[in-house]
């Protein structure tokens, strides 16, 4: 008699995988939505806990610093804990920070619930970005966009949430509370299904056995190269996120309302770049998406720089969007992708961590580095400089090439068949 079928394994490795995207999309989705929510009330945040402003610009440099704190322990405790398991325990911590942040009673309190948001965050964007630089190796075929874009999309959902606490005069509780008790929630069952390092995807050549444990990191001198490529970035995105409605309306004469436009128009094109970008680096390679990316930034910066009116800026701000959105995810997955042919997985992860930091570089820079040009020189100068430092992603780019970058124009055959 013919035995029966076996069941369907519901952990089969493409069942699994497919889960683990899902589950880690979800958890960039929250992220953005929680980061947006928080930089997005700073005004409120100030005023409740009467933040001078000469103080505020040292809480704000707080959270980056401490971020870069978290995201060292985060290289140094993956070597003993896998990285799913640092994002389902920080992630919540990250979520109840923000809630805390706007509960509490004091500005000494206040100080610390940024403290702790701070460390988490910078534990938790590292985690994150390690298990999507994982999960697209094991794919074999671009995905780390899409994390990205699920994470714009959770920043333009905490934006408009924000919004609609200022326009509604909630105070801060009011408007954390209830979005905190559905993302806790949300991340913990995520978390659930998280998958990290899956077996069958070893370095060449080495024992599955040793994959998943700590590898010797890559020296930070064969790294520097993405380390500044994250920074310049980075410094473009935070010059874009502190400084275009002030140039829309100083600089360019533009109403109050107007102002505030072109960052939600940037956070759109950032999401729409991303949501698509993987396409693109599957047809085209790495590479010249990089490549796509830089000029694009670049023109956005230069056109913002000539402006003649506020329509023109306007414009220039949308090319950044299309621009800089694919440079941050890509310049994760080559570095990890660098670290893992080289060592395997332990020093892919340690790679990640490592190249996280100068996220909090670039976003500590950018900010001041435009003001203080812009008083001594001016505004339209000031744009100059970060588009400046994009365009030396151009002298790097050939970093951005690999195996799960090419694959799509029939260079590289993906790892597991049944991944969908």
């Amino acid at each position: 008699m013919t035995a029966p079928p076996a069941p369907t394994d519901p952990l089969a490795p493409g069942v699994q995988l497919r889960r683990g995207r899902a589950s880690l999309a979800v958890s960039f989705l929250v992220q953005g939505a929680v980061f947006a929510l928080l930089v997005t009330r700073i005004p409120a945040i100030q005023d409740r806990y009467g933040i001078s402003d000469g103080l505020l610009p040292a809480f704000l440099a707080a959270v980056p610093v401490l971020a870069g704190v978290g995201s060292v322990v985060t290289e140094q405790l993956v070597k003993r804990v896998r990285a799913s398991r640092v994002l389902r325990v920080v992630q919540p911590v990250v979520c109840l920070a923000l809630l805390a942040v706007g509960a509490v009673h004091s500005m000494a309190q206040a100080a610390v619930a940024l403290a702790v948001f701070g460390l988490a965050v910078g534990a938790l964007d590292a985690s994150m970005n390690m298990l999507g630089v994982s999960l697209q190796r094991a794919y074999g075929r671009s995905i780390m966009l899409g994390f990205h874009a699920a994470y714009s999309l959770g920043g333009i959902a905490g934006a408009s949430l924000a919004w609609a606490g200022a326009h509604w005069k909630l105070s801060l509780a009011l408007l954390y509370g209830p979005v905190v008790a559905v993302l806790v929630p949300l991340a913990l069952v995520a978390g659930r299904w998280f998958v990290d390092r899956p077996r069958g995807h070893e370095a060449p050549g080495q024992d599955p056995r040793e994959a998943g444990e700590a590898g010797t990191p890559v020296a930070m001198r064969l790294l520097l190269p993405l380390c500044l490529v994250m920074a310049f970035a980075y410094i473009g995105d935070s010059t874009v996120s502190n400084w275009s409605a002030k140039y829309l309306q100083d600089v360019l004469g533009s109403s109050e309302q107007l102002a505030t436009v072109p960052y939600n128009v940037y956070m759109v094109t950032t999401l729409l770049g991303r949501a698509v970008g993987d396409l693109g680096v599957r047809r085209f390679g790495a590479v010249a998406v990089v490549r796509c990316g830089t000029v694009l930034a670049a023109g956005g910066f230069a056109v913002v720089a000539a402006a003649p009116g506020a329509w023109a800026g306007m414009a220039g701000f949308t090319l950044l969007g299309f621009g800089l959105c694919v440079i941050v995810p890509q310049t994760f997955a080559a570095a990890g992708r660098y670290a893992f042919e080289k060592q395997g997985a332990g020093a892919s992860d340690m790679a990640v961590a490592r190249l996280n930091i100068f996220n909090y570089v670039g976003f500590l820079i950018g900010s001041p580095l435009v003001g203080a040009l812009g008083d001594a020189w001016s505004y339209r100068g000031a744009m100059l400089v970060p588009m400046a430092l994009v365009l030396v992603t151009l002298v790097y780019a050939r970093a951005f090439g690999g195996p799960e970058a090419r694959y799509g124009d029939g260079h590289e055959r993906p790892r597991t068949a049944d991944v969908g």
